[in-house]
């Protein structure tokens, strides 16, 4: 049973776990978008075209999807907090070496490996784990929350770096972000905590205080086991597929070429940033929203109508580019409303599916899946753009893609029934 220490406290400690993850994440999305404001400088300084950044781009995005299941084993063998620190200081010594590079392959180094590396151990399995150890009720709601930590982490930084670069140098807004992460560092270290069992208490929901089951395996065979297993459901394959072409059209294509497309319109950098923050603001409304409807309504047509609205928004996206800022304003709105929203609904599939214990590594899996579509994207449409002029092809391919994805979450259902018959 919960100790009389844990219940004469008021508040769930589980609520600071998910306060100090989300200002990690919130940390590492920023960090993720800083490629987007300085792309433009890096053409100026060093010559580098649109294609070469993209190529660097996409080895980060792909090693961000890839370490997710690994990283979900780590922590599960080492801990929440040690996991981290670790990569935190990764991050902060990889940007501390960014503004002294003078070659294209020291950036695919720096921002493809390093970063992409870093990044990835703090990436949705990170809010997949918090919220499956801290959280039954208000689940749902938790990894929501944690999900739009991305769009506040864009809220706040984009304008910020793309002031500080407009008015300074891009080098400034490498050692603003370094700053926020050594103040970070320790925190982390001293509040973070690894399970309700380390404070006494049980996960938010149920009464009795469980002790971890320690981690069994090989840190590197289990996520490769988990991704053997889970791959016989076709849960997982409709999981996978969706999330290829949700990275498709979001971090790997919107993300990464939304800055650069609008300065092929002559938008400043700084009202180009300000509009990814506008679209933070909604999806970091939106994404909390999907999260409290996914605790109450069938994921499948959440993301239905999800997958549905983006792709729309993005056929559109062509044509505000051309006629102003109106345009791009209601374009901002409805698809920043829905950016990360498929997060939370893919999230409370994959555990209802595949169960709680195994959900971190699987659904690290399913990352992967979208951060390949990501990689794709990013490298893809820096190529079309210096071969056809322009970001239209790119942005409308992308749009059908997620109508495409819409009719395959409807297909989810009979293969639901299906893994649970497997035992998946």
């Amino acid at each position: 049973m919960m100790t009389e220490a844990a219940k004469a406290s008021k508040l769930y400690y589980g609520w600071i776990v998910v306060l100090i993850a989300f200002l990690a994440l919130l940390v590492s999305a920023g960090i993720n978008s800083i490629p987007s404001v300085l792309m433009l400088s890096f053409e100026k300084e060093f010559g580098w075209d649109r294609a070469s950044v993209s190529g660097a781009l996409s080895i980060k995005i792909l090693l961000y999807g890839l370490m997710g299941p690994f990283s979900a084993a780590l922590m599960a063998r080492f801990g929440i907090r040690r996991m981290m620190v670790i990569a935190m200081i990764l991050l902060a010594g990889s940007l501390s070496l960014t503004p002294l590079m003078t070659a294209l392959w020291q950036f695919f180094l720096l921002w493809g490996v390093m970063v992409g590396l870093g990044t990835g151990m703090m990436a949705n399995v990170l809010g997949v784990t918090v919220a499956n150890r801290w959280f039954v009720k208000h689940k749902g709601l938790v990894v929501g929350l944690l999900t739009a930590s991305a769009a506040t982490g864009q809220l706040l930084f984009l304008p910020l770096l793309a002031q500080i670069t407009t008015a300074i140098g891009w080098r400034a807004s490498i050692f603003t972000t370094v700053a926020v992460l050594v103040l970070l560092i320790p925190v982390v270290a001293i509040w973070m905590r690894n399970h309700p069992y380390d404070v006494g208490a049980a996960p938010l929901g149920e009464e009795v205080v469980t002790k971890p089951a320690p981690f069994r395996g090989n840190l590197f065979l289990a996520p490769l086991q988990t991704l053997a297993s889970s791959s016989r459901s076709g849960t997982f394959w409709l999981l996978a597929g969706t999330f290829f072409f949700c990275g498709f059209s979001t971090n790997g294509l919107i993300g990464t070429h939304l800055i650069p497309a609008c300065g092929d319109f002559d938008i400043p950098i700084v009202i180009a940033a300000g509009l990814l923050a506008l679209m933070g603001v909604f999806d970091l409304v939106g994404t909390t929203l999907s999260g409290w409807l996914s605790d109450r309504f069938d994921s499948r047509w959440l993301l239905f109508w999800y997958y549905g609205l983006r792709g729309l928004s993005l056929i559109f996206l062509p044509t505000a580019l051309s006629m102003g800022y109106t345009q791009l304003l209601i374009f901002a709105v409805f698809y920043g409303l829905d950016w990360i929203a498929t997060v939370p609904p893919t999230v409370k599939i994959t555990s209802d599916v595949f169960g709680k214990e195994k959900a971190g590594m699987v659904f690290g899996w399913i990352v992967v899946a979208h951060q390949v579509g990501a990689s794709t994207a990013a490298y893809g449409a820096g190529v079309l753009r210096d071969w056809l002029g322009s970001y239209t092809v790119p942005f409308v391919m992308a749009g059908f893609v997620c109508l495409f994805a819409a009719v395959m979450a409807v297909r989810i259902r009979k293969s639901v029934r299906m893994a649970h018959a497997v035992g998946a």
